[in-house]
């Protein structure tokens, strides 16, 4: 008996990467390594 998924995983890691293309999109490497650094202090 299969149970109803209440999360797609792989749903959400297409969606926050088609999200991130976009925003990468008109950055150079070293704006996107300072993005990235940026949103990880503000995680913490």
């Amino acid at each position: 008996m299969k149970s109803e998924k209440k999360f797609d995983a792989v749903k959400m890691m297409r969606e926050i990467r088609d999200k991130l293309s976009k925003e990468f999109m008109n950055m150079s490497y070293e704006e996107q390594k300072r993005y990235i650094r940026e949103r990880i202090k503000a995680g913490t």
